[in-house]
Formats: C-alpha cells, structure tokens, sequence
C-alpha cells in the first residue's frame, strides 16, 4: 500500500486532508471503497463525488471543494488516475529462458524470454529483456528492440524492426505484403513484389489482430509513441508521425503520409497518397478523402471539413425536408398568379 502523500511526492499535484492515506489501487467513483483511490475526469459525474465510498480522490481545480474526502488536485485528473494505475500494476515479466517446444535459429540474449511454440528464424537480432509469447514467428533478419513484448500469435515477417519498449498484442500481423497488383488487358492481375520493409520506432503499441504491411519498394513507417488500437489495417508505404493515436477499425490506404501527434476517431477511412499535418484530430467515422494542410478537427465524409464547418452544414441539412416543402409552396405561388 502507499500514502497519498507519497504519490503526491512521485506525481504532483496538491495534497488536501489525510497525506498519511494509505490506498492499494485506483477505482471508478462508483465502485470505489477503502483503500481505493477513485477520480473525477469528466464534469458531468460531479454529483456522484458526494457518495463516493473511496479512501480518496483525484479532482480537478474547479472540484477541489466539492467533497471532504482526502484528495489530490490536479489540472489533468485522467493523466494522473494514469500515472498511478501503472505504479499500482507494474507489467509482470515473463521468466527468461526458451521454452522446450521453441524453434531458434539466431543467438539471443539469456536476458529473453521465449514461450512455447515460437519460431525464430535466422539472422534476427533480439535486445535485451524481450519476451515473445506463446505461438508467435520472428522472420528472417528482422530486429527487435529491448524491452519490447509480444503477445501470443503475433507474426513479424522477414526483415521488419520494432523499436525499444514496444507491445504487440495478439493477432497482430507486421510486414505482410502490401495490396500491389498491374492488371494485364485480359483483365488479369500481375503481382507487384513488395520489397520494402516495416520500420516500428521505440515505445509504440500495436492492438490485437492490426496488420501493417510491409512497403513496396520504400519501408512503411511508424513513428516513436504511436498508439494504434485492435483491428487497423495500415497499408503499404504509409508513414505515421511520432505519438500519433489511432482508435479501432480505421483503414489507411496506400502511400498516405500521417504527421506527428495526430488522433484518428474509430472506423475513420483514408485514401491513399494524401497527406495530413502534425496536429490533426479525425473524428470517428470520417472519410478522409483529400490531404489535410492545417491542424484542426476535421469531421464528416465526402469530403471532409473542419469540425466547426460541418456541425454548422450539418445543422441545415437537418431542416432540408422542411426547406424544400416550403420551396415547393413558394414555385406553385409563383406558377399561379392571382388573377386581378
């Protein structure tokens, strides 16, 4: 258990009631009990503070009086719940070694840990304290970074890198080709060799079953501190800015190139060969069909707009029905003169 004082004393913030609080882990303000330590992020559950069974709280400034329990205040409430969620529950490491049933073609560190069912093919180079999970195939030449982890099932192809301190959860596919055919006249399809490779920086995390195909002549890049969520399909020759975020089921086509800091909305489509600036919020469900030059919150489909464009078009179009009747009563007034 700690004190809320210590947790103060690692994170910040300022420190009111109890410092010597003893908490063992972070809870929702409805769930929370003794020895919890609840928060409040969002506004909209300020009233739920006042029955909150919690031993303490995060708040922000503006709730910093709104309850007399011990409390930390912060300006960020969510950032900080963060922070003290991973020093409450370390990432427990897997025991070094190789499993029996493993396949090992190159020399790893004794640092490794290696579970059952994994193939390693030749000429990978592996960091210190890597683990890869039961099931998953390193192909040839590839590199992983120290630190990084690998869930069950996860397949990196030949010659791809991931950075230092990565998490590639199950299912995840890195470094299959890319979608690149020629179409012969009869209508055919020739395919297009995909040499390039996938080149994941450090510090990056890849959700469950998201395929990042491998470049066809230049590499598909990730940047350092990308996020990606479960089940995102990233194309060919793609490039993705450093601590870019991007949420479930979002397509990125071929060649698109996606600056830094970026957070793309679940479901969200990009077409290929565009580009889209540093600082660029996608809302979900957006079809993003021409380059983004200027950062912004871009929402909506056929084509995009800025988020303030759309919600205020979008106001319209749900008064068309009515606009066009009264459109329609207007022409037959005007088809009908009245007679003097």
């Amino acid at each position: 258990m700690f004190r809320l004082d210590e947790l103060v004393a690692r994170f910040g913030g300022e420190l009111l009631g109890d410092g010597a609080t003893r908490l063992s882990r972070v809870a929702t303000l409805d769930a929370a009990g003794e020895g919890d330590l609840a928060f409040l992020a969002n506004p909209r559950y300020l009233s739920r503070l006042s029955s909150c069974r919690a031993s303490a709280v995060i708040v922000a400034p503006s709730a910093r009086d709104a309850t007399s329990l011990p409390r930390i205040v912060t300006p960020d409430p969510y950032l900080f719940f963060a922070r003290v969620a991973r020093f409450f529950n370390p990432p427990a490491r897997p025991v070094a070694g190789v499993h029996p049933s493993a396949c090992v073609h190159s020399v790893i560190p004794a640092s490794a840990s290696i579970a059952a069912g994994v193939t390693i093919a030749a000429d990978v180079t592996m960091g210190e304290n890597v683990a890869i999970g039961p099931g998953s195939h390193i192909g040839r030449g590839s590199r992983i970074g120290a630190g990084t982890v690998l869930h069950a099932n996860v397949s990196i192809y030949h010659a791809c890198e991931l950075g230092r301190n990565c998490i590639v959860h199950s299912g995840a596919i890195i470094g299959a080709d890319g979608f690149g055919f020629a179409r012969e006249p009869d209508g055919s399809w020739v395919k297009i060799p995909q040499i390039g490779r996938v080149v994941i920086g450090d510090d990056v995390e890849i959700g469950a079953n998201t395929t990042i195909d491998r470049g066809a002549l230049e590499d598909t890049v990730i940047g350092d501190g990308v996020k990606l969520d479960n089940q995102i399909q990233i194309a060919h020759n793609v490039r993705v800015g450093a601590r870019t975020a991007i949420a479930g089921c979002v397509g990125i086509a071929g060649s698109t190139t996606i600056g830094e800091r970026c957070m793309i909305g679940g479901q969200a489509g990009i077409i290929g060969h565009l580009e889209i600036c540093d600082d660029v919020v996608i809302s979900a469900g957006t079809l993003v069909t021409k380059s983004v030059r200027q950062p912004g919150v871009y929402t909506g489909s056929l084509p995009q707009q800025k988020h303030a464009d759309w919600v205020r078009n979008f106001a319209h179009l749900r008064h068309l029905d009515s606009l066009s009747d009264r459109v329609r009563s207007l022409e037959q007034q005007f088809a009908d003169p009245k007679v003097d």
